[in-house]
């Protein structure tokens, strides 16, 4: 299955979550259940956040991106996923994986940047209200934005091709449910050590810059709303982070969780629980978190139903 240092191999063959057959039915409903909400909710926010001039605002603009990249996320995963669990063999070709390695890593990288567009978005809010329309201007969103779609992109092609570059010659049967990085690497039968090194680099940047901005710019808005006499105006200043660092916890514990633990307590297993709340549960719920934690998504939810049911 190998010639020279170039694999053979023209597809692979995904273990999925569980090798019991009698799961494979309800899991599958379970999930498309999952993939049906995540959809609704992440396309219904995205189209919402267009089309009420109330919610155009940076915090928005940057949960409409946040929104689509993880209806996009899920949209890369769920549906071989869910053609798996109905296949009697769930292969993936060679092209496939490599694409859907490919768009995996870059709208997990692009929400991870996101989310530390949007700390420091509520820095400028809290911390620096006067310059908050000039600062967060039209123009700047845009590039920051493009910005984390751009490092997103980049770091994706760097880390697909150090990864397919690799020979696969004793099996390829990938222990996962999905092409992930880490499966790939263990199934590889040449040397992986330059693959490791870059993934390892790349995710650290990735995550470390992301967690080190979140981290910085809530010492600051902590310390300014500490600084609130009233009880009541701290309460309403914090209530504007809760959605977004709720949203922070889930998907940087879980990302950490994954890439920074022990050697000797790496389990395929544990990672495909981990890789399932990441690429599958967590876009569900962030759509969840903000629509039912925040009045102004509430006002301009009801407000789109109302104005629905009156034209119908």
């Amino acid at each position: 299955m190998e010639e020279g240092n170039h694999s053979m191999v023209t597809e692979f063959i995904l273990s999925g979550l569980t090798d019991r057959p009698e799961l494979q039915l309800p899991l599958f409903f379970l999930f498309l259940l999952i993939c049906v909400v995540t959809m609704a909710g992440n396309g219904g926010m995205v189209l919402l956040i267009m089309i009420d001039p109330r919610l155009h605002t940076p915090m928005y603009f940057f949960l409409r991106n946040l929104s689509f990249c993880d209806f996009c996320y899920s949209f890369v995963i769920a549906p071989k996923m869910l053609q798996n669990f109905l296949a009697e063999r769930s292969s993936i070709s060679y092209t496939a994986c490599a694409v859907q390695m490919y768009f995996d890593i870059t709208f997990q990288d692009t929400e991870c940047l996101l989310l530390a567009v949007m700390a420091y978005d509520r820095y400028v809010a809290i911390c620096n209200p006067l310059h908050y329309t000039v600062t967060m201007s039209r123009q700047r969103c845009n590039l920051l934005v493009a910005a984390c779609y751009a490092m997103g992109l980049v770091d994706s092609v760097i880390n697909t091709y150090f990864i397919f570059r690799l020979s696969f010659c004793h099996s390829n049967i990938i222990n996962h449910f999905y092409c992930d990085m880490l499966p790939l690497l263990a199934l590889s039968c040449s040397d992986t050590s330059s693959s490791e090194i870059v993934m390892f680099a790349s995710t650290c940047y990735i995550i470390v810059s992301s967690v080190v901005t979140i981290l910085l710019s809530y010492v600051c808005i902590i310390s300014t709303i500490l600084k609130i006499s009233s009880a009541e105006g701290r309460r309403k200043t914090f209530s504007t982070c809760t959605c977004h660092l709720t949203a922070v916890v889930m998907f940087h514990g879980t990302l950490l969780s994954m890439y920074f633990r022990p050697t000797s307590s790496y389990s395929l297993g544990t990672d495909k629980i981990a890789s399932v709340f990441y690429t599958l549960v967590i876009p569900m719920l962030n759509p969840l978190i903000y629509s039912l934690r925040n009045r102004e998504v509430k006002g301009a939810l009801r407000k789109a139903m109302n104005e629905l049911i009156s034209t119908s």
